[in-house]
């Protein structure tokens, strides 16, 4: 997982006060790390992502056309993202635990502002603060998880968090979109940022308090040290990849419940929810796919997945739902294959800090998310799913001519 790049470390008085304030695996301490890691985890990018299926309720309740509906969805990533960049610069002086849990109830908070906002303008301006409160959750929890944990378990741990990032994503979207087929939008999302809010209040209670001291005195990163790394024209090749594969993706799942809510398919808010467990694809096609870039590289498997993406995309044209939602299972093994692929190729393209290079591929990453993400809907609005199509088609098309380009002149170097 490309958080795994936001590691921080600090000073600590002795290699024994390091290995003796380690959590062990078996342990009390362990037990209660774990469960609250992995439920603060499921919290937080269930909160980033549940408002995803509920877009079509924003347009009518507001009278949106999808473009503008779906900025709930682009204000929140484009929170996470511009935050990011700012928390890799000092995250050495920040508190875990107290950050982590402060995102986990200021988020849930805002999530039952939400439900009672009479103004969509207030809606996105939660959802833009919640992105970015958001965003101190993921930064903090890899930090903590290095620097409490036994160096024998790191990776098992950080397994076990990233399982709660997808679990929690899938989750959130799908309990909403139950929640609001058996009351409305504004009832589920209540109820949702009550859960969470409580979930918030038990893992700061359950939550292991941090043996490590923070450095308060550690240097505030600058701009220009971030501004070297998009001097190499390779790097900014995959973060452009990161943009629009994010891009593509997030725009699909953000419309792809107008088609299948409206004639001539007409399901529920509950049976489009359940069109995210195509999301359980990418957890096989993460797996898969980066074995295979072991083997063949990174470069072949990001050209690979984007063709993956853009058969699927074609397939959705089809009318049968059949061949509508094996299109997008398609697309979506396609986008985390890519993903995984271009995230691990970033670190291999330059020599410098592997945190500022994590840190910008996911800026761009959710930039592409936030922008491409809305501006579909517009071609939605003028040409329906076709326009989607065309669209994303357009975009994969110069990913993949991208994606080539760079993957031979790798060759001839």
């Amino acid at each position: 997982m490309i958080w795994a790049g936001l590691r921080v470390y600090h000073e600590v008085d002795s290699l024994e006060d390091v290995v003796e304030n380690r959590i062990r695996k078996g342990s009390r301490e362990y037990r209660r790390a774990i469960l609250a890691l992995f439920f603060g985890s499921l919290t937080a990018f269930g909160t980033e992502y549940c408002v995803q299926p509920i877009i079509p309720m924003f347009s009518d309740t507001f009278g949106l056309q999808p473009a503008m509906a779906s900025l709930a969805v682009s204000f929140g990533i484009g929170g996470m993202a511009a935050a990011m960049l700012l928390i890799a610069s000092f995250a050495k002086r920040l508190p875990r635990k107290q950050v982590m849990s402060l995102a986990l109830l200021l988020s849930a908070g805002m999530a039952i502002l939400m439900a009672v906002s009479q103004s969509f303008e207030l809606i996105l301006a939660l959802r833009l603060c919640q992105g970015i409160v958001l965003a101190g959750f993921p930064a903090m929890a890899i930090a903590y998880v290095n620097e409490e944990f036994d160096s024998s378990i790191i990776g098992f741990v950080i397994g076990i968090y990233v399982s709660g990032n997808s679990i929690g994503g899938l989750l959130g979207r799908l309990l909403l979109s139950f929640l609001t087929d058996i009351f409305s939008w504004r009832m589920a999302l209540g109820i949702l940022g009550g859960i969470y809010a409580a979930i918030g209040i038990i893992f700061f209670l359950v939550l292991p308090k941090a043996k490590h001291r923070v450095d308060r005195k550690a240097r505030i990163s600058g701009w220009r040290e971030f501004h070297g790394l998009l001097g190499n024209h390779r790097l900014l090749a995959v973060y452009g990849i990161a943009l629009c594969i994010m891009g593509a993706f997030v725009c699909t799942y953000n419309f792809i419940s107008y088609v299948l809510l409206a004639e001539p398919y007409g399901l529920s808010q509950t049976a489009v929810g359940l069109v995210y467990l195509l999301y359980l694809v990418g957890t096989l096609s993460s797996t898969i796919m980066g074995r295979l870039s072991d083997r063949i590289g990174n470069g072949k498997v990001v050209v690979i997945s984007i063709l993956c993406m853009l058969a699927g995309i074609l397939v959705s044209l089809g009318m049968p739902l059949f061949l509508k939602i094996a299109g997008i299972g398609i697309f979506t093994y396609g986008f985390f294959g890519a993903h995984s692929a271009a995230c691990s190729w970033a670190g291999k393209l330059d020599a410098g800090d592997k945190a500022r290079i994590a840190s910008l591929y996911m800026f761009f990453y959710y930039i592409g998310g936030s922008f491409i993400g809305s501006f579909g809907g517009n071609f939605l609005t003028a040409f329906g799913w076709a326009g989607i199509v065309g669209f994303l088609g357009m975009i994969l098309l110069l990913t993949l001519f991208a994606g080539i380009m760079l993957l031979r002149s790798l060759k001839k170097s």
